[in-house]
């Protein structure tokens, strides 16, 4: 499925407001997130505050900008990855996808995600984008569902349980300092989901 085109308007708005997270995330980190206003915010960035609220609407929604194309781009790795794989593979591949979009400037990232670890209304803001991603990973699971799992119940369930790996992955790899390898972390989550091996015993004599 190739992606709709982006208007010259579109990628002047992204524009703006990359600029305007990356000034209002600075403050953030040296004056405390429920300190700061949006009047704070504005004066810092050189705009008015009404000019500021155009592109963000709540201060959660900076800081998290970086996570808003999260669900397309695991939504649109789902799309290229191969049908035949199962659906527990392919999400595997599509959030390592996630995780590589994420990753391009790790002591950022780590920043962020401490923040987010200390601040419960930021904890619940990327909560709920999680949710928000969630229908159109369900959807491009059910295009190439089987017969047996063609219940919505069960794409929602997979979907529901594959970003939760990633909430998972991406707090021991900021705990790590962003030491501890992603795809390696990915691995171990998604291993989770399949029964432990029986230890054979030797049949008695």
């Amino acid at each position: 499925m190739s992606a709709a085109p982006v208007g010259t308007r579109e990628i002047g708005r992204h524009a703006v407001r990359a600029e305007l997270a990356r000034v209002a995330f600075n403050r953030f980190c040296l004056t405390g997130f429920n300190q700061v206003t949006f009047a704070d915010l504005a004066e810092a960035a050189g705009v008015s505050r009404s000019t500021f609220l155009r592109y963000f609407g709540t201060k959660e929604d900076v800081v998290l900008f970086v996570f808003d194309p999260v669900g397309d781009v695991i939504a649109d790795a789902l799309d290229a990855d191969r049908v035949d794989e199962d659906d527990w593979s392919r999400l595997r591949n599509a959030l390592e996808s996630a995780a590589t979009f994420l990753v391009r400037d790790v002591q950022h990232l780590v920043t962020i995600l401490d923040l987010v670890d200390q601040t419960p209304a930021l904890c619940a803001r990327l909560r709920e984008k999680q949710t928000e991603w969630r229908p159109k990973i369900v959807a491009r699971l059910r295009e190439t569902a089987s017969p047996a799992d063609g219940s919505p119940v069960i794409a929602n369930v997979r979907a529901a349980a594959a970003l939760e790996c990633l909430w998972i992955v991406l707090g021991q790899w900021s705990a790590s300092g962003g030491q501890e390898d992603l795809g390696n972390l990915l691995d171990a989550a998604f291993a989770a989901f399949s029964p432990p091996a029986r230890q054979q015993t030797a049949a008695p004599l």
